[in-house]
């Protein structure tokens, strides 16, 4: 079973494309930003295969409705994650998630009552400050950027995406990482993100992390030039039931820097064996 999206679903932050593989306790798959569930290609054939898998593109992302006047920040995010849970009759679903992914699932988790069987946080946004000067720039800057040339817009989202890895992927992955924002909606959706950017919506869930109700195990690619490795090690530090493991040589994308290692990674915590 690969990965598609062949389910369209109505939120409150717009229609959302969805899709479902495979047999099995759920699971669900949460992608960050400037990713869409696309991120995940490499690892759900593998996970179908033992679970009922999960995923969705956010509003503001991939294929999902990219509306001028939609809200897109992590409260929306998290509140849409908490709906998606709904839609498929999930009470109590293991998740997997990446990047603001953590935030988005963290606030479902901790702020609207939302239980997980077991919980993989993988080089996530979940902790202040985040964001690099680059995403703090643009932020600033919205408008002048919204006004580049598509051509010189391609450019920058490349090397945005670009700058998150550092093994070497297939083009055409990285092909399919860009393609949702070179579009004219998509364009305004990439640059809508830097400017709904809000660090409050991790602050509003960060005194809670010790009462998370279930197994964690934090992942961290150990040369993520994003969100350094410290990042990954503070946010265990308040997860005291938590395990944690550096995934050396790997940058911030490891599901499709490194699929294999972390498939190994992956079925061992969730299917519960002793590691």
């Amino acid at each position: 079973m690969s990965w598609n999206l062949d389910e369209t679903v109505r939120t409150s932050a717009g229609t959302v494309a969805a899709g479902r593989a495979g047999n099995g306790p759920p699971l669900v798959l949460a992608h960050g930003w400037p990713w869409s569930s696309f991120s995940w290609h490499r690892i759900i054939p593998d996970l179908s295969e033992r679970f009922r898998v999960h995923w969705y593109d956010m509003p503001g992302y991939g294929r999902s409705d990219k509306d001028a006047e939609q809200r897109t920040s992590l409260d929306v995010q998290g509140t849409i994650f908490a709906e998606m849970l709904a839609h498929w009759g999930l009470d109590r679903p293991m998740v997997i998630a990446h990047d603001m992914g953590g935030a988005t699932t963290l606030r479902a988790h901790l702020l609207h009552g939302c239980n997980f069987e077991r919980y993989v946080l993988m080089n996530v946004v979940a902790m202040r400050p985040w964001g690099s000067e680059f995403f703090a720039h643009v932020g600033r800057h919205v408008d002048a950027f919204m006004g580049l040339p598509p051509h010189i817009h391609r450019a920058v989202v490349e090397a945005y995406i670009k700058g998150a890895i550092i093994n070497d992927i297939d083009s055409a992955d990285v092909e399919m990482l860009v393609k949702p924002w070179i579009s004219e909606e998509g364009r305004a959706s990439f640059y809508r993100q830097f400017a709904q950017a809000d660090e409050r919506y991790t602050a509003e869930v960060e005194p809670s992390f010790a009462e998370i109700r279930c197994p964690v195990q934090i992942i961290w690619g150990e040369d993520d030039p994003w969100i350094p490795i410290e990042r990954g090690r503070a946010l265990h530090a308040l997860i005291p039931h938590a395990s944690f493991e550096a995934l050396p040589g790997i940058g911030h994308l490891p599901q499709l820097e490194q699929p294999d290692l972390v498939l190994g990674r992956l079925r061992s915590f969730l299917l519960g064996a002793e590691r």
